[in-house]
């Protein structure tokens, strides 16, 4: 074999080898700080991104994670700024403008308030005398969204409803159990015995990854994550992320 032949021979053998730690596809996932589930300053993002991590690292992906406030997180992925965005709850509406996932874990949806109201109902009419406050844009359970009869006031986040229900400006406001304890502890611990979760909650939520429809491959994403998650359910691995964020 001349020398020139055996170049071309080397050259083309490590022209198809595949390229070592370049070879995955990034996906970028847009999402909110949303501890314990989900942040930017916690043991590996927290269970929920490790979990969209697995579970695309089986079918050969990467994921980004771009943290932004909750408004900002649907809006980019809806214009296909973003590949996706998560965490969150399912509901119909979305199904326009999203390709909603498989389910993972999430945790209890209910209602903060002061202990010192005596505040107690069996179904939503029961609220009516009462103002909640609720976070712009946040999916909460059907029967809830779609209550006009209720007084809902807007805020941006958790903290600033929290904040609210302390001044007595709203009596009632709805949240994760979970997000609304971690949020008490860390910036309202003075004021904690004065904070409740009514019992029981009102929905036990799962939580979806949503793939914006004007991505051409939403639908190539949405089964790769499927996929994964489907593996990493039946193999353990959930079940271990789960035990080592605590869950």
């Amino acid at each position: 074999m001349s020398k020139v032949k055996y170049f071309f021979v080397v050259m083309t053998f490590f022209l198809l080898l595949p390229v070592s730690g370049s070879s995955k596809e990034i996906i970028t996932l847009a999402s909110l700080n949303w501890v314990p589930y989900i942040g930017e300053d916690i043991t590996d993002n927290g269970y929920v991104a490790d979990i969209a991590k697995e579970s695309f690292k089986r079918k050969g992906y990467k994921i980004k994670i771009e943290f932004m406030p909750w408004a900002r997180v649907k809006l980019l992925a809806e214009n296909g700024k973003v590949d996706g965005y998560f965490p969150e709850y399912w509901a119909d509406k979305l199904k326009k403008k999203f390709a909603l996932s498989e389910s993972f874990q999430g945790g209890p949806l209910g209602f903060f308030k002061l202990k010192s109201k005596a505040i107690k109902f069996s179904n939503l009419s029961d609220l009516k005398p009462y103002s909640i406050g609720i976070v712009r844009g946040y999916v909460n359970t059907a029967e809830f969204d779609n209550a006009i009869f209720l007084q809902k006031q807007e805020a941006r986040n958790d903290e600033t409803n929290f904040k609210k229900l302390l001044a007595g400006r709203i009596d009632l406001f709805i949240s994760d159990k979970y997000v609304g304890l971690n949020l008490i502890k860390k910036m309202f611990a003075e004021k904690a015995g004065s904070i409740e979760f009514m019992e029981p909650a009102l929905e036990e939520k799962n939580l979806h990854i949503c793939f914006g429809k004007q991505n051409p491959r939403h639908k190539e994403y949405l089964e790769a994550f499927n996929s994964g998650l489907k593996e990493i359910k039946q193999d353990g691995t959930m079940k271990n992320i789960l035990t080592k964020h605590g869950f």
